[in-house]
C-alpha cells in the first residue's frame, strides 16, 4: 500500500541531572565538592533512504522516544549521554512541525540526516558550584527537558518528468513500454490509484526518473477524482509530459482542463517545460485533428502509441534534450 502522509510523535531525551558528592578519602580529612554534571539526552534524528517508498511504517509505530542522559557521579563523572534514536524515511520526504507548520528538514538525497528533536542539556553537579566563599556547596542542577513534538510527515517522490493526463491516457501503459514499472494497466478510468515511478533507460549513460500520477478530471481542484491528492508528487520534477488521448471527443477541452487543474494547485508547476504526447495512435486508421485544429502536432509535440511502439525512442530523446536545457 502506497502512504504518502503520516503524523508522529516525537521526544528526545532529558538531560541527567547534575550530582552532589563530597571526596571522602583517607588523608584528605575535608575533601571537597566531587559531584559530576548529567549527561545530555539522546536527539531525535531522521535520515533518508532511498530503499524506503512509502510512509506506511508511520501508520504503525506512532511513537519515538530517545534516551534521557545519565546522571552525573561522585569523582566529578560527568553522566552517559542519552542514545539517539534514528529514523529511516524514504528520498523526498518533507517534515513539518504539526502545531507550527514549520519546516523542519526536506530529505531529497539518499543518506541526508538531520536533526528534528535536540536531547536536554545535562544539569550540572555541585562541583561547578564551589567558590572562595562556598567551598562545600550542595547545591545542583536538574537536566533540562528535551524537545518534544507531533511532527507532520509529506512525501513527494523525486522525478525528472512527470506524467499528467486526464484518466485513461495511456500513462501507466507508457511507464510499463519505457520502463521496468509495472503499474496496474486496464481499459477504464481511474486504474492507477497511486504514484507509480519508473527508471527510464536511453542507453548504457542515460537514464532519468519518471513518475506516473493517477488521472486529473475536471474540477479535480474541488476533490473530484483522485489524481488531485498526488499533485505534490510532481512538484520537484523538472519538466511534464502531458498526455491527451487522440480518441477523446475534444482535445483541446481536456488539454484546458489540464492546464486549469495544475494552475489551480501551484502556478508554478505550468511554468515548467513541458511535452505533449498524443496517445492511443494505434487506434487511428485515417487523419485526425491535434490540438488547436492542426493536421499535425507541433513543436515539442509528439504522436505515439505505446501499445504497438509507435515513436517511442523519438519520444524519449525529446525527453532526454529537455531535461538537459533545464540541467
Amino acid at each position: 500500500m502506497f502512504v504518502d502522509h503520516a503524523k508522529i510523535h516525537i521526544k528526545a531525551g532529558a538531560g541527567g541531572d547534575g550530582c552532589v558528592a563530597f571526596r571522602r578519602e583517607k588523608y584528605v580529612p575535608k575533601g571537597g565538592p566531587s559531584g559530576g554534571d548529567g549527561g545530555k539526552g539522546g536527539d531525535i534524528l531522521v535520515i533518508a533512504d532511498e530503499h524506503m517508498h512509502t510512509l506506511m511504517d508511520f501508520r504503525y509505530n506512532l511513537i519515538y522516544k530517545a534516551k534521557r542522559g545519565g546522571h552525573g557521579q561522585s569523582a566529578k563523572k560527568t553522566g552517559k549521554n542519552g542514545q539517539d534514536i534514528v529514523i529511516r524515511m524514504p528520498v523526498g520526504t518533507l517534515i513539518k512541525d504539526e502545531a507550527t507548520g514549520v519546516v523542519l528538514a526536506d530529505l531529497i538525497l539518499h543518506g541526508q540526516r538531520e536533526t528534528v528533536a535536540r536531547g536536554g542539556k545535562g544539569g550540572r553537579g555541585n562541583a561547578r558550584f564551589a567558590s572562595a566563599t562556598n567551598q562545600a556547596p550542595r547545591n545542583y542542577e536538574p537536566g533540562l527537558p528535551g524537545e518534544e513534538r507531533d511532527i507532520a510527515l509529506e512525501l513527494k517522490l523525486i522525478a525528472d518528468v512527470g506524467f499528467v493526463g486526464c484518466p485513461n491516457a495511456g500513462k501507466s501503459t507508457l511507464l510499463s513500454r519505457i520502463s521496468s514499472a509495472t503499474p496496474k494497466i486496464a481499459d477504464y478510468p481511474f486504474t492507477t490509484l497511486t504514484p507509480n515511478l519508473g527508471i527510464v533507460k536511453l542507453d548504457e549513460y542515460r537514464t532519468f526518473v519518471a513518475a506516473d500520477i493517477p488521472g486529473l478530471i475536471e474540477g479535480a481542484h474541488h476533490g473530484k477524482g483522485l489524481g488531485y491528492q498526488f499533485l505534490r508528487h510532481i512538484e520537484r520534477t523538472k519538466i511534464l509530459l502531458i498526455l491527451l488521448d487522440i480518441t477523446s471527443e475534444n482535445i483541446d477541452h481536456d488539454y484546458i482542463s489540464l492546464i486549469k487543474e495544475l494552475q489551480s494547485y501551484d502556478a508554478k508547476i505550468v511554468q515548467k517545460p513541458y511535452i505533449i504526447a498524443y496517445t492511443k495512435a494505434d487506434l487511428i486508421s485515417g487523419s485526425c485533428t491535434f490540438l488547436h485544429g492542426k493536421s499535425a502536432p507541433g513543436e515539442h509535440e509528439i504522436f505515439i502509441s505505446a501499445v504497438r511502439g509507435d515513436n517511442l525512442k523519438p519520444l524519449l530523446e525529446m525527453i532526454w534534450k529537455t531535461l538537459q536545457s533545464v540541467n
